[in-house]
């Protein structure tokens, strides 16, 4: 249950992007919601095999590749949706990974709540 609410809540922080930018873009909430079941499964399966491969850069970075990291799993999701969810660059998908990352932060602490 509780991993159905934290999708529904991702999937409001990405229509929440989307009504930011411009330049991100989902066709609704279904969408959103597909969206954040795809980035919860790259996240869970490619995201610690990119974390490995560039450790050396994440630790002389300070953590801070991480960030580009998110935004390539989040480039990677707009890839797979095609037309329904359209990210313009990759500038676009780093911001949207901040924010998203940002909104997750707060998301997971009422979550243990």
């Amino acid at each position: 249950m509780r991993w159905i609410l934290s999708l529904i809540l991702n999937a409001l922080a990405l229509m929440l992007i989307d009504y930011l930018f411009d330049s991100f873009t989902i066709d609704g909430f279904w969408i959103a919601l597909i969206a954040s079941v795809i980035l919860a499964v790259l996240n869970a399966i490619v995201r610690p095999i990119l974390v490995i491969l560039t450790l050396p850069i994440t630790i002389v970075t300070l953590g801070l590749f991480l960030l580009v990291i998110n935004a390539f799993t989040l480039w990677m999701t707009q890839g797979l949706l095609g037309s329904n969810f359209v990210i313009d660059g990759f500038g676009m998908a780093f911001i949207a990974a901040i924010l998203f990352s940002i909104m997750n932060l707060f998301i997971n602490s009422v979550m243990k709540d």
